[in-house]
């Protein structure tokens, strides 16, 4: 009985105890990822390190009680470990144990703050998860030509950044056709971060071409995600349409008459 109600309270938020539970999980999961960040300022680790480090370990037995009473509780405990939240409880409490071997581990424990994942769950807000299965099938029927993008991307990053380093040569810094192609993809996505610049007139006018065909090339997944994620719509018959007759513009895509004029379409 006190097995079945641990496990109400830890994995359902219909109850007051279930949702307050969660709250407070997600308050101290917010709260321990603040200070594992806070503790990574060099000025903030020197004052408050002893402080930091008792916080952590608080948090981290809090979180291992709680990852290890939920495979008491649960109906089939090797479904929960391996199951996703199941793997991100277990990796979010593991670094700070590392941390006794390997230091510096115990910044990994920021993986922790998908655990907050669950206030779809307390917020009632599960409806999000069929938009995002939605985009999760546009993705999947587009993912061929996504392939195919990719590849062609490549091919031309290596084509360009072995021509800038027959052009450019080492004493312009370019000193392997690698590091070429690493300054290639750098400009083709317009990130430009200017730690190797082409010093060459002919070098110049070519990134200057690689750099306008990068906004073209951005452009192209975002149409084939976005085709996707028509047809997906389409193929789901959430896409709307307005009706002829009286202008009502919620219509499934499946419907044969309007829901407010009865008319056939």
């Amino acid at each position: 009985m006190l097995r079945k109600k641990i496990h109400d309270i830890i994995f359902y938020a219909d109850s007051p105890a279930g949702k307050w539970f969660d709250i407070l999980l997600i308050w101290s999961i917010l709260i321990s990822v603040l200070v594992v960040m806070m503790d990574s300022i060099e000025k903030y680790n020197l004052l408050y390190n002893n402080l930091f480090w008792s916080i952590e370990w608080f948090f981290t037995i809090i979180f291992s009680i709680e990852y290890f009473t939920r495979i008491w509780v649960s109906k089939k405990p090797l479904k929960y470990i391996f199951s996703f939240f199941g793997l991100i409880d277990f990796f979010s409490i593991i670094p700070t144990y590392l941390s006794f071997f390997l230091p510096g581990t115990q910044y990994f424990a920021v993986i922790r703050i998908l655990r907050v994942l669950r206030v779809f769950r307390i917020l009632k807000l599960a409806k999000f998860i069929g938009e995002s299965s939605l985009l999760i099938s546009a993705l999947k029927s587009s993912r061929r030509k996504i392939y195919v993008f990719l590849v062609a991307v490549l091919t031309m990053v290596i084509i360009v950044g072995s021509i800038m380093y027959i052009i450019e040569g080492a004493e312009n810094g370019f000193y392997s056709i690698p590091i070429s192609i690493y300054w290639a993809i750098v400009t083709m996505t317009t990130v430009g971060y200017g730690d190797l610049t082409p010093q060459t007139p002919f070098g110049q006018f070519l990134a200057s071409i690689i750099m306008i065909s990068g906004y073209a090339i951005i452009a192209v997944p975002t149409g084939i995600v976005t085709a996707g994620i028509s047809q997906a719509h389409k193929d789901s018959g959430t896409e709307k349409r307005k009706c002829n007759h009286c202008g009502y513009i919620e219509v499934d895509l499946n419907a044969k008459y309007c829901k407010m004029c009865a008319n056939e379409f």
